[in-house]
């Protein structure tokens, strides 16, 4: 999703961020500028968080920023994205990526909505 210059990566009921094979990354434009690609996270035939990568060079290629929004219960997910974020080389693309937790952005919502995502998600502001 695209905001402005913000793009936005949001994970509410998804697993994680999908594999791709590493072919098909290396052919993306700049990919081996924008990052260190040994330090990515990767099995021998993948890059893992492909959804990621992809956004970062999105947001490279539009300078735009680029923002992951995911539950704050899911601590692997955080991980997964500072792991992606560590291998950005270029400094100034790397003050435009941000995270934000659906509880926090619920806090800043209107009562209907946080009901909304408190009964259907279990997503609680306050937590």
């Amino acid at each position: 999703m695209r905001l402005g210059d913000l793009l936005v990566e949001a994970k509410l009921t998804e697993g994680d961020f999908q594999k791709t094979e590493k072919h098909v990354l290396g052919e993306y434009r700049d990919f081996g500028d924008i990052f260190d690609a040994e330090g990515l996270p990767q099995t021998e035939q993948h890059y893992v968080s492909y959804q990621l990568l992809r956004n970062v060079l999105a947001a490279h290629n539009l300078e735009c920023c680029f923002c992951v929004l995911f539950d704050a219960r899911r601590p692997d997910l955080i991980d997964a994205w500072y792991a992606v974020m560590r291998c950005v080389r270029p400094v100034e693309l790397r003050t435009r990526l941000r995270v934000l937790t659906w509880q926090e952005l619920a806090a800043a919502l209107p009562c209907s909505l946080q009901i909304f995502l408190a009964d259907k998600y279990g997503i609680d502001p306050a937590s």
